[in-house]
């Protein structure tokens, strides 16, 4: 290596400085979720997705998510609480996400017990 052709060293350190580190939740908005009205209870929850930006349109990522719920949670019904439903968001209206059914799962410690 030659003498004199360190240039990082004379150049007085690191270019740019430290990046400001910000609270990623407040570039992110909060979702109701709604089941659909064969279940007893609608509002089965909330998620959160990042906010719009340029041709990233909020809503439309939401669209295809897959929640997975408890069927005690939906119907009041504390003997269904070892089956899990999973609810597709479909649609979404102003703030509320709209679910239509995708499957249905047993807990694992039910399973076990079969």
């Amino acid at each position: 290596m030659a003498v004199g052709k360190n240039k990082r060293l004379t150049k007085g350190g690191k270019k740019g400085g430290k990046k400001k580190t910000g609270d990623p939740f407040l570039k992110k908005e909060w979702y109701d979720i709604k089941a659909p009205s064969m279940f007893s209870v609608r509002q089965c929850g909330k998620t959160l997705i990042s906010k719009s930006v340029g041709t990233k349109i909020a809503s439309e990522e939401m669209k295809g998510r897959v929640l997975e719920v408890n069927l005690a949670d939906l119907n009041t019904d504390e003997d269904q609480s070892y089956k899990k439903i999973r609810l597709c968001i479909e649609e979404v209206q102003g703030r509320n996400c709209l679910t239509d059914f995708h499957g249905l799962s047993l807990t694992r410690d039910k399973e076990c017990s079969l």
